[in-house]
């Protein structure tokens, strides 16, 4: 099964046995939502059925989340810069943050109080853009760094935000890095969605405000009649979205939690490598991380999501670049009566995951060990939509899927 590679969790613990859920809480995730809902932007993103793929795959339900309407940004990674953002801000105004004016911030009602203040950031585009958005909403500076290969559309899109963005000769990782010595260099505010032992908490305030999405998507499949979704496909990249997602999920349903998936790409598996090396630490991938995947061509797991996701997921999937150009595919031109989708290489890859499982008879091991059954309702998350137009074109119009974003 060169094409993927399923692990089932060993080391996963009951909810609450494990890592800690308290930044996860519901109460918690109604404080980051209040946050959001104070930018004229927001909107809960929408929920989409899909019951004729579910159909056809011998499935209950598939619902995807559809993050390309986030922010006007194509991408869901706004929710966590701006929600740091906002916590560093209001630490700075010595203000309690439920009391920050969003929009005496954006009026530059608090710019002496303020100061010269300016950040920093390496992405690998969406959460670059978030950022960049953000520090102009506020009329701040940013600084965003790129690895290379980075599509140039990206980092257009994030120089159009208004913040400075160079593409540098780094892999991933190594941009991180470079990023965090720039800013140290420059008196600059990293504001980065990965952490490390020292640096925490701006990347916990990242991962608590991806939680709106979690919220929204629980709220929203009650509204369908869904109580509790079966199963819950998430994409990892340092793992603070999935984390985020996955924590939230565990803290609002407790032992209802859904068999949750952590999926990744084979040449940028981190947590997959991870959780299966069963000694409870962390592993990181080196070399250039070549996928089509950008937003997860990610070789060190964040130290404040890993626990969450070693404790509460129940399996992890290593897939190859194929799957998340079919899962673009299937998203795009859906089976009649389902709403199509423009979902990216990183969105899409869970769709293309599990048609693949469904659909493959010699992959009915994956399906079996997975439980997914008629009576199953899955959950995806679109986290992205066409952020690098050129390529989207080239694997769902024309049928490519480059072995790397550089070749494309």
């Amino acid at each position: 099964m060169g094409e993927m590679k399923l692990l089932l969790n060993g080391q996963r613990k009951a909810c609450g046995k494990g890592a800690s859920l308290t930044d996860f809480e519901p109460d918690k995730a109604g404080s980051v939502r209040e946050y959001h809902r104070k930018f004229r932007e927001y909107a809960p993103t929408p929920l989409l059925p899909l019951p004729n793929l579910a159909k056809s795959l011998g499935l209950g339900n598939i619902f995807v989340k559809d993050e390309s309407k986030r922010f006007g940004l194509n991408a869901f990674k706004v929710l966590g810069g701006s929600y740091a953002i906002g916590r560093i801000v209001a630490d700075r105004l010595g203000l309690p943050f439920d009391n920050l004016d969003v929009e005496k911030l954006r009026a530059g009602g608090f710019d002496r109080e303020i100061g010269d203040i300016a950040f920093a950031t390496a992405t690998d585009g969406n959460h670059g853009r978030g950022v960049a958005w953000t520090a102009r909403q506020f009329r701040r500076k940013a600084h965003v760094f790129m690895p290379k290969g980075s599509a140039q559309i990206r980092a257009q899109n994030i120089r159009s935000a208004g913040a400075e963005c160079v593409i540098t000769d780094f892999n991933y990782d190594d941009a991180v890095r470079f990023a965090n010595r720039e800013a140290e260099k420059n008196g600059w505010i990293m504001v980065q969605d990965t952490a490390w032992d020292g640096y925490e908490d701006i990347p916990r305030w990242i991962m608590q405000g991806y939680i709106t999405l979690a919220a929204e998507a629980l709220d929203q499949l009650r509204d369908f009649g869904v109580e509790v979704p079966s199963h819950l496909f998430l994409q990892a990249g340092v793992g603070s979205f999935a984390g985020a997602a996955l924590g939230f999920f565990a803290a609002a349903l407790g032992n209802k939690l859904p068999r949750t998936v952590i999926v990744e790409p084979d040449k940028a598996d981190c947590v997959f490598r991870s959780l299966s090396a069963a000694d409870g630490k962390a592993h990181n991938v080196t070399g250039d991380l070549a996928t089509i995947m950008a937003g997860l061509a990610c070789g060190e797991p964040s130290t404040i999501s890993w626990g969450v996701l070693r404790d509460y997921a129940a399996a992890g999937i290593s897939c190859a670049d194929f799957l998340a150009a079919n899962g673009m595919r299937i998203l795009a031109a859906p089976l009649p009566g389902d709403p199509a989708i423009t979902s990216g290489e990183s969105g899409a890859v869970s769709c293309g995951v599990l048609e693949r499982i469904c659909s493959v008879p010699w992959l009915d091991v994956v399906r079996a060990a997975l439980d997914l059954t008629p009576d199953s309702t899955v959950l995806l998350v679109s986290t992205e939509g066409d952020t690098s137009p050129d390529m989207y074109r080239d694997i769902v119009w024309r049928g490519r899927y480059p072995a790397t974003e550089r070749e494309s």
